[in-house]
C-alpha cells in the first residue's frame, strides 16, 4: 500500500515516474511537518537513506525537464531566435542561482529533519512561502497535464465523430482540444516546412528574433510572453531541499546535488537551443510545438519520453504539493479552512490534502492550453523564489550568532539581487498576476504574523526586531533630551494584579506612546534558592499583559524588601533613553480592594467550565489564575510597613522621579478592553494647588504643571478623549491680599499658553483655612516642630470640599506634598492623605520635581 514514501499511483509510466513522484513526496512540510510526532527508531532510519545523486540530483533534473524540454524548445527559439533565447536561458537561470544560493545556505545552517523553510524561518515566511509554493507546485501540475494532452492529439488525433470528441469539449473545454492551425479567416493553412540538417543558413535565419501569432492561444507572442513559458523549464530548484527530511547528510547533499543539477540541465538546454536553431526552419519550430517527433529517428522514443516527463512532473508536483499543504494543516497555521487536509490515511498517505490538489489542479486544467497558463506558473514560482531570498536576507540582516552556514559562497548582496531580479521579471512577464499575487504574499505574512499559533521554531520577525530595535536605541540620545518631546515614561509597581489590573489598565492610558513597565518585587535571598525563582515568573506576567491589552514591559526581581527592590527597579529598568522618569504607586490603605479576575470575562469561565485551549506560551488560564494570590483583606498581613512605603516615595523623588500614588481605582469602570464606554460623560477633575498647604504662596511651581501635564495626557488619549476636563482654583473670599490667592486671569493665561483646553470653577475655602490657622495658632503656642500634624478640622474640611465638587468625577488629580524627612513621621503624611482622599473615588496623587511643559516652541 502506497504511503508517504511511495507513489499514489504504485504502477508508474516508468521508472522515472516512480523517482520523481517518491522524491515529491518528501516534499516540503511532509510527514515530518508533524513536529513532535512519535516515530520509532526503524522508521527514522528508513526516512534517512538517500544520498546526493538520488536524494537531490536526480528529482531535481527530472522537475526541470518536464514537458517543455519536449514541447516548448521549438516554441522558445523560433520566436525568439537562438540570441534571445540563450539570453532568456541566462536571465533564468541567473534568477534561480541566486535563489539556490539562499537555499543552501538556509539548508547548511544546523541540522535538517525535514520543513526546512518553516523550521529555518518561522510560521510568517514558512507558511507564506509555502502556501504560494503550494499554488505554483498546483498550476505546474496543470501545465503538465496540459501538454501530454496536447502530444496525445498531437501524435493520435481523435476521430471527429467520436463521442468523445464531442462531449469531452462540452465538459472540459473545447479550446483544451482545438489545436487547428488557422488564420483570422478562419481557414486552414498547412505549411511546408522541413528538417534541414546542419545548415549555416538555417543557423543563420534562426539567430534573429520573429515573434509571430502562437497557433495554440491565437495570441501575438513577445519576449515576455515566450519568457514565461521558457521559465516553466527551470522549476523544480527546491525539489531537492524538500528531500530533506529523507536524506542521510542534508547540508552537505541538497548544495551539492543542485547545483550539479542545475549546471546539468542548463548544458542540456543550452545544446537543445543550438541543434533546433542549426538543423530546423523557423516555420517548423514555431508552426509544429512536436516537431521533435516527426524528426527523431526513432519517434516513439520521443512519444515516450514526453509520457514520462509529463506524468513524472504532473505527479510529482501534484504529490509534492500535497504534502506542502499537509504540512500547513498540521501545523494550523491557517486554522479550519485547511484542518481537514491534517487527515491521513492507515498508511500515512494525507489523501484529503491530494484531493485538494487534485480539485485546484483541475480547475487549472480548465485554462485550456499550456501557453495560457504558463504566465501564471512562472508568476507563482518567482514569488515563491522571491521570498525564500527575502527570507535569507532578513536571516542575514538579522546577524544572529547562530546563522553560520556551513555554504559561504553567499552574501545578503546575492539575496537582494535575487529578490529584485525575481520581481522585476514578474512584472514583466505579467503586471497584473504579479500585482496580486504580491498583495496575497503579503496579507498571508500579515495574518500569520499577528494570528499563526505559538511555535517553537523560532521567529524571523523577532530577530529583525530586536536587530532593527537595538540600532535605534543606540541613537536615542539622553543628552538631546528636550521638554518640548517629553512624555511620560512610567514604572508601575505591582504587588498582585488581582486587585491592581484596574490600576494597570488607567496608566496604560496615561503613558502616551511612552514607555510602560509593570515592575514586581519577590521577597527573599538568591541564596536561599537553588535557581533564581524570578524567571520561572515571566511568562505567567507576559501572560497577564496579554490577557489584560496593554502595551507594558515587565521587570521583576528578587530583594530581602520592597524598598530595595523598587531602587534596584528604579535604577536598572530599561534602557539607553528608554528609562523610567515616574514611578506609580497603588495607595497604602486598608481597603479591601475586588478581584478583577472575578469581573474581567478574559479571567474567568462561565459556569466553571474548563479550560482545554493554553494560552501563549504554556500558561492556560488556570495557571495563570492560581499564580497570583488571592487579594488581601483588612486583617492579613502587611509585607510593607507605612515607614518603607513613604521612604519609597522618597527615595524616588530623591532620585529625581516624579511620583503618582492611585488610590480606589478598583472603583474605575470602563477601562477593560472590552469595554464599550466612550468617556462622553465622564470628568477629569484636577486640583493643582497643594491643599494641605494652604500658606504655600506659589501655587504654580513644578509639581502642579506636572499635574496639569498628566492631566492632559489624560485627555489626550483614546477612551479619555471626549471626556471634559475641569480645574478647580482654591481661593480666600474674605482676603484679597494674601500671597496664596489665585488670580482667575492669571491662570487661564496660563493654561492658553500651555495649550490645554479646560473649565476653570473658583472654589471658595475660607471654613478649611481658617480650620488651618487655628491649627496653625496652637502649634505656635505649645512650640511645636515643623513638619506640624494637621487638624482633624482641616482635612475633614478639605475632603468635604473635594467631596462636594468632585464626588461625581471619573479620576481627580490631586498635588501630593513632599514626604517628610523624618521617618517618624510616616504614619502622620500617610494618616493626612488617606483623610483627605476618603471616600473620593480613583484618586491619582502626583508630586512631580521635572518640568514637563514648554511655552516656546
Amino acid at each position: 500500500m502506497s504511503n508517504e514514501h511511495t507513489p499514489l499511483l504504485g504502477s508508474g509510466v516508468c521508472g522515472l515516474a516512480v523517482i520523481s513522484m517518491a522524491a515529491a513526496c518528501g516534499g516540503q512540510g511532509g510527514d515530518t511537518a508533524e513536529s513532535g510526532s512519535p516515530r520509532t527508531q526503524a522508521h527514522k532510519k528508513e526516512s534517512r537513506k538517500l544520498g546526493t545523486f538520488f536524494g537531490v540530483m536526480v528529482p531535481t533534473i527530472l522537475s526541470m525537464f518536464s514537458i517543455v524540454l519536449f514541447l516548448r524548445t521549438g516554441f522558445v527559439v523560433g520566436h525568439a531566435g537562438l540570441l534571445q533565447g540563450l539570453l532568456m536561458l541566462v536571465v533564468a537561470y541567473t534568477i534561480i542561482s541566486l535563489t539556490i544560493l539562499s537555499i543552501c545556505a538556509i539548508s547548511t545552517n544546523g541540522a535538517i529533519k525535514g520543513d526546512m523553510i518553516s523550521r529555518s524561518l518561522g510560521p510568517e515566511f514558512g507558511g507564506s512561502i509555502g502556501l504560494m509554493f503550494f499554488l505554483a507546485k498546483v498550476c505546474a501540475c496543470g501545465v503538465y497535464v496540459l501538454g501530454l494532452v496536447e502530444a496525445i492529439l498531437d501524435v493520435f488525433g481523435m476521430d471527429p465523430d467520436s463521442p468523445v470528441r464531442v462531449g469531452v469539449p462540452l465538459a472540459v473545454g473545447a479550446k483544451e482540444f482545438n489545436l487547428t492551425h488557422r488564420g483570422q479567416d478562419n481557414k486552414t493553412f498547412h505549411y511546408d516546412v522541413k528538417y534541414t540538417g546542419f545548415n549555416a543558413t538555417t543557423f543563420s535565419d534562426n539567430l534573429a528574433p520573429s515573434y509571430t501569432l502562437d497557433y495554440s492561444t491565437s495570441n501575438m507572442m513577445s519576449f515576455a510572453t515566450v519568457f514565461s513559458v521558457m521559465f516553466t523549464s527551470c522549476t523544480g530548484i527546491m525539489a531537492g531541499a524538500n528531500m530533506s527530511g529523507e536524506l542521510k547528510t542534508p547540508s552537505v547533499s541538497i548544495p551539492k546535488g543542485t547545483i550539479m543539477a542545475v549546471v546539468y540541465t542548463f548544458t542540456i538546454y543550452v545544446l537543445l537551443f543550438f541543434l533546433a536553431a542549426a538543423t530546423c526552419e523557423r516555420a517548423l519550430l514555431t508552426q509544429d510545438y512536436g516537431f521533435l517527433q516527426k524528426i527523431n529517428v526513432w519517434p516513439p522514443f520521443v512519444t515516450i519520453g514526453i509520457y514520462c516527463g509529463a506524468l513524472s512532473a504532473a505527479m510529482s508536483s501534484m504529490i509534492g504539493a500535497s504534502r506542502i499543504l499537509h504540512a500547513l494543516a498540521v501545523d494550523q497555521l491557517f486554522g479550519l479552512p485547511l484542518a481537514p487536509a491534517a487527515i491521513k490515511s492507515s498508511s500515512g498517505n494525507p489523501w484529503v490534502a491530494v484531493l485538494y490538489t487534485w480539485a485546484l489542479a483541475q480547475c487549472v486544467v480548465f485554462a485550456g492550453k499550456l501557453n495560457a497558463v504558463a504566465g501564471l506558473v512562472t508568476v507563482f514560482y518567482l514569488l515563491a523564489y522571491a521570498a525564500v531570498d527575502l527570507a535569507c536576507l532578513a536571516l542575514e540582516w538579522a546577524s544572529a550568532p547562530n546563522f553560520r552556514p556551513t555554504f559561504q559562497v553567499f552574501s545578503w548582496h546575492t539575496c537582494l539581487l535575487g529578490l529584485v531580479s525575481c520581481l522585476v521579471m514578474m512584472f514583466v512577464i505579467n503586471p497584473v498576476y504579479s500585482s496580486a499575487s504580491i498583495i496575497v504574499l503579503l496579507t498571508l505574512l500579515l495574518i500569520l504574523h499577528y494570528r499563526s499559533p505559538t511555535s517553537s521554531w523560532g521567529y524571523i520577525s523577532q530577530a529583525l526586531i530586536f536587530h532593527q530595535v537595538r540600532k535605534y536605541l543606540l541613537m536615542l540620545d539622553v543628552r538631546k533630551d528636550h521638554v518640548k518631546f517629553w512624555r511620560p515614561q512610567v514604572l508601575l509597581m505591582v504587588a498582585n494584579p488581582r486587585s491592581s489590573s484596574q490600576l494597570i489598565l488607567f496608566v496604560n492610558q496615561l503613558k502616551k506612546g511612552g514607555l510602560f513597565v509593570l515592575g514586581h518585587v519577590q521577597l527573599g535571598d538568591l541564596d536561599a534558592f537553588p535557581s533564581d525563582p524570578v524567571q520561572q515568573q515571566y511568562n505567567f506576567w507576559l501572560s497577564l499583559v496579554d490577557k489584560l491589552g496593554v502595551k507594558a514591559f515587565v521587570d521583576l526581581t528578587l530583594s530581602p524588601s520592597v524598598r530595595q527592590g523598587t531602587q534596584h527597579l528604579l535604577r536598572i529598568t530599561g534602557l539607553g533613553g528608554m528609562k523610567p522618569n515616574t514611578l506609580v504607586l497603588g495607595f497604602y490603605d486598608s481597603c479591601t480592594p475586588d478581584d478583577y479576575f472575578l469581573q474581567d470575562p478574559a479571567f474567568c469561565q462561565a459556569d466553571g467550565a474548563a479550560v482545554k485551549e493554553d494560552n501563549d506560551f504554556g500558561v492556560d488560564l488556570p495557571s495563570l489564575q492560581a499564580h497570583f494570590p488571592p487579594v488581601r483583606y483588612e486583617e492579613s498581613p502587611r509585607w510593607l510597613s507605612p515607614e518603607e512605603y513613604v521612604g519609597i516615595v522618597s527615595d524616588a523623588v530623591k532620585m529625581d522621579k516624579n511620583v503618582c500614588l492611585g488610590r480606589y481605582f478598583f472603583e474605575l469602570q470602563g477601562e477593560g478592553r472590552d469595554s464599550k464606554e466612550d468617556g462622553a460623560e465622564r470628568t477629569i477633575d484636577v486640583w493643582p494647588l497643594n491643599l494641605l498647604q494652604p500658606s504655600h504662596c506659589d501655587q504654580v511651581d513644578v509639581c502642579s504643571l506636572f499635574l496639569l501635564q498628566m492631566a492632559c495626557v489624560l485627555n489626550m488619549s483614546g477612551r479619555w478623549r471626549r471626556a471634559r476636563m475641569r480645574i478647580f482654583l482654591n481661593v480666600e473670599a474674605a482676603s484679597g491680599e494674601q500671597g496664596w490667592v489665585v488670580n482667575e486671569e492669571t491662570f487661564r493665561e496660563l493654561l492658553r499658553k500651555l495649550r490645554i483646553r479646560a473649565a476653570i470653577t473658583i472654589v471658595p475655602w475660607d471654613k478649611a483655612v481658617r480650620s488651618y490657622r487655628a491649627g496653625e495658632d496652637l502649634d505656635e503656642a505649645e512650640g511645636a516642630a515643623p513638619p506640624r500634624a494637621l487638624s482633624e478640622d482641616f482635612l475633614s474640611a478639605v475632603n468635604g470640599l473635594l467631596m462636594e465638587h468632585s464626588s461625581q468625577a471619573a479620576v481627580r488629580f490631586l498635588y501630593l506634598p513632599r514626604p517628610p524627612a523624618h521617618y517618624s513621621q510616616s504614619q502622620q503624611y500617610l494618616s493626612q492623605l488617606e483623610a483627605v482622599t476618603n471616600r473620593l473615588g480613583p484618586t491619582l496623587l502626583i508630586h512631580g520635581v521635572t518640568p514637563v511643559t514648554c511655552t516656546d516652541f
